[in-house]
C-alpha cells in the first residue's frame, strides 16, 4: 500500500465538499436497501432482495471512496467519478413520469444536481493536481 498525503487547502475543501454529497447520496442508497430488504416489493421476493444487497453495497462502498478519497487515496477518485456518471444516467432516465413508477421528477433533480456537484468536486484541477503522483499536473 502506497503512503498517500492528505489534500490541503483548496483542494481538501472540494473533498470534503463531494465526500459530504457523497456521504448523502450513500445514507439515502442504504435507507433504500434496507426497505427493500424489509419490505421487498418485487413480483418475485428474490428481485427485491437481490436489489436491496445491491444497493447495500452500492452505498456503503461510496461511502468508502469518500472516506478514502479525502484521506488522500487517488484511487478512490475514479470508482466515485464512475457511480457519479452512473447517478446522471439514472437521472435521465427518471426525468419522466410514467404509470409504473409516478412522478420521479425530484429524484431525478436530485441524483443529477449531487452527481453535477461532486464531478465538479472531483476534477476541479486543485484536486487533480493534489491526488495526482506527479505534482507538475
Amino acid at each position: 500500500m502506497t503512503l498517500s498525503r492528505r489534500p490541503e487547502g483548496t483542494a481538501r475543501a472540494l473533498l470534503l465538499a463531494a465526500a459530504v454529497t457523497v456521504s448523502a447520496e450513500a445514507v439515502g442508497f442504504v435507507i433504500l436497501a434496507v426497505l427493500g430488504l424489509v419490505a421487498p416489493s418485487a413480483d418475485p421476493v428474490g428481485v427485491g432482495v437481490g436489489i436491496g444487497v445491491f444497493l447495500l453495497i452500492y452505498g456503503a462502498g461510496q461511502a468508502w471512496a469518500a472516506w478514502r478519497v479525502v484521506r488522500g487515496d487517488a484511487w478512490a477518485r475514479s470508482p466515485l467519478i464512475v457511480t457519479q456518471l452512473i447517478q446522471l444516467l439514472l437521472a435521465w432516465n427518471l426525468r419522466k413520469p410514467d404509470e409504473r413508477t409516478g412522478d420521479t421528477r425530484l429524484i431525478a433533480a436530485l441524483l443529477a444536481v449531487s452527481a453535477v456537484v461532486v464531478l465538479a468536486c472531483l476534477l476541479a484541477p486543485p484536486v487533480t493536481r493534489a491526488l495526482s503522483e506527479d505534482h507538475r499536473v
